[in-house]
């Protein structure tokens, strides 16, 4: 069946409607969304340019041990892929779009200036045979980049020791170069001494971050779709532009945010961020009238605003006991089982999870047994692919956390020799390569349609965990390069190389997610179902947080004691993980030909 456009009623005087002539564009669409647009791209900068220097600052400046700091870290991005599902629904019941927006951006860049205020950096110390030691750094520098003069020594008897890792994870202590003593696996610890009040306000500024999130975040883009009426097919390419605003922000966010950290500290780094923020609320507090219709209250609604704003700080302090609580979480007793391991999570794993297993099969009972056969057997195949959608970003999503620390401790960051990137800006590489492909993507996928030869969407889904395992398997290569003549650290592009891999399998899984749920979805609960589609992104990333937690390396004041650990520890984990991706991706492929069945012509 042809799509047959409205017949618009004509423009006169007395109809009341303006003449679309007289209607002023931007590239052909309403000039809105060139403040909306300029709106996302500076929230992108603030949020991107945060998560760049995140991982780092928690093992860097708190010095946090790897395990602390990965598992925070996924909390942290679980909960800004969740709180959208709140935020999105009080804007449409009670605040409207446009408040939202303005009430997030506020209250995010409270929590990104208050990050910033990390206080004196902690204290490293040493605990041998249940004796505690001092720890000294020389040349140390509280920034993203470390001096690579920077050594450490326990302070013994007034005597400093230079500290050395060993390749058998033994400890050598150094007195002028030469061994004075070794320490045996699991003879020694080290930690660092944290103001209890400078970690309290760290965890309540993620928090805050985490609550404005979601009510900016749904939100901005609801606006954009009121720009557009019901079947004017300018919407998609609006969406495009709007989505390309994120991009930007993102790779100006990670180049800049990072940039000032290293010159002037992490305050100034994160402070950044927080301007970026401010001046994303500006755009939408004072916009002149601009956007007067847009994003409104809806109507009949009554007003509760300050009873949600109330309850929005009221969720802060609950949000700051679920992080708490994630980062006193211990692992699992060995050969505890899989319920042991349920057990081991922290509370916001537990309810993650435990809601994700619930809801999955819940749903699917349900559809059963209120749908149609073919409503049921559409509903199968979007529950497969939210699966395996966890299985994906749950490696994908290394990026901010395990391959941040791999750039950092064993990569040569240099470009060309002409100058070196600091470790949070090699996550830019993504957001570039997205702007660079996207368009080529896009191009060969309708090439393809022409032919009849475009992948189902399980093929583009099991091609994306394909390649996100292959991109883990491309950097692991380039390991096998990297030796004690270049200090263990494997050469810029091949990092480079996996964000490509990685960023061409995003492109086959990203933009088509959210088109088949409601594609696929029963009519009644479409929402619900996005729901669980964003649900199990933020499985996945608190999921993702715990693979990174597998390799945690051992340091003393926030640097590892022997690359070669470090090196083997990172590639042996992503070796592993690359295989369960392909395997995961072999299976899905495999499952393709059902699953397209139960799909009834939907693409």
């Amino acid at each position: 069946m042809v799509d047959t456009p409205a017949v618009e009623e004509p423009f006169s005087p007395a109809s009341g409607r303006t003449n679309p002539a007289e209607k002023k564009t931007w590239f052909g669409h309403p000039r809105e969304l060139a403040r909306l647009f300029t709106t996302e791209m500076w929230e992108r900068f603030g949020y991107y340019g945060m998560r760049a220097l995140l991982t780092l600052y928690l093992t860097k400046h708190f010095l946090f041990s790897d395990q602390q700091a990965t598992g925070l870290y996924g909390g942290y991005t679980a909960l800004v892929y969740l709180t959208p599902l709140i935020g999105g629904l009080l804007a449409d019941q009670f605040l409207g779009s446009k408040r939202s927006v303005k009430f997030g951006a506020i209250v995010m860049a409270i929590g990104y200036f208050t990050l910033a205020f990390g206080g004196a950096p902690a204290k490293p110390y040493a605990t041998i045979d249940g004796q505690r030691y001092e720890v000294v750094v020389d040349n140390f520098v509280d920034r993203p980049t470390t001096d690579p003069n920077e050594a450490r020594y326990i302070v013994d008897h007034g005597q400093k020791l230079q500290i050395r890792g060993n390749e058998d994870a033994s400890m050598s202590l150094l007195n002028n170069g030469q061994e004075a003593k070794r320490l045996a696996k699991g003879t020694f610890d080290f930690g660092g001494d944290r103001d209890s009040l400078t970690v309290a306000i760290m965890l309540i500024a993620l928090s805050l971050i985490s609550v404005g999130n979601g009510f900016f975040k749904p939100n901005i883009s609801t606006i954009v779709g009121t720009l557009y009426d019901q079947g004017d097919r300018r919407r998609d390419a609006g969406f495009t532009i709007f989505y390309m605003g994120i991009n930007l922000g993102s790779i100006l966010g990670q180049l800049f945010c990072p940039l000032l950290a290293d010159y002037f500290g992490w305050w100034a780094g994160l402070s950044l961020a927080g301007v970026g923020m401010l001046i994303s609320y500006c755009l939408i507090q004072f916009d002149g009238g601009r956007l007067a219709g847009y994003g409104e209250r809806p109507d009949k609604a009554p007003n509760k605003d300050i009873v949600i704003y109330i309850g929005a700080l009221i969720a802060v302090p609950v949000l700051v006991f679920l992080f708490s609580n994630l980062m006193n979480a211990r692992p699992a007793a060995e050969g505890s089982g899989f319920i042991g391991y349920i057990m081991s999570l922290s509370l916001m794993g537990k309810l993650l999870f435990g809601t994700f297993i619930l809801a999955v099969p819940g749903i699917l009972a349900w559809s059963f047994a209120k749908g149609t056969r073919q409503e049921a057997q559409m509903m199968t195949a979007a529950m497969v692919l939210i699966v395996f959608n966890v299985f994906f970003w749950t490696l994908f999503e290394q990026a901010g956390s395990s391959l941040t620390l791999f750039a950092d401790r064993n990569t040569d960051r240099s470009v060309f020799g002409l100058f070196t990137m600091s470790a949070p800006q090699t996550q830019n590489f993504n957001p570039i390569c997205i702007v660079l492909f996207a368009p080529f993507m896009s191009i060969l996928w309708t090439s393809l349609a022409k032919r009849g030869l475009e992948p189902s969407i399980p093929v583009k889904f099991s091609i994306a965990l394909m390649g996100v395992g292959a991109g883990f398997l491309f950097l692991v290569f380039g390991s096998t390069f990297a030796g004690a003549g270049n200090n263990f650290k494997v050469g810029l592009w091949w990092l480079a190389g996996l964000y490509l891999i990685h960023s061409l399998a995003e492109l086959c899984i990203s933009p088509v997610g959210l088109s088949m749920i409601t594609k696929l979805s029963i009519a009644r609960v479409v929402g619900l179902m996005m729901g669980v589609w964003f649900l199990s992104i933020s499985v996945a990333q608190y999921f993702a947080g715990i693979v990174a937690q597998f390799m945690s390396v051992e340091t003393v004041g926030g640097q590892v004691t022997n690359l070669k650990v470090s090196l083997d520890t990172y590639t042996s984990t992503f070796t592993f993980i690359a295989w369960i991706a392909i395997a995961a991706g072999v299976v899905l492929f495999l499952l393709s030909w059902p699953l397209q069945k139960w799909m009834h012509g939907v693409k």
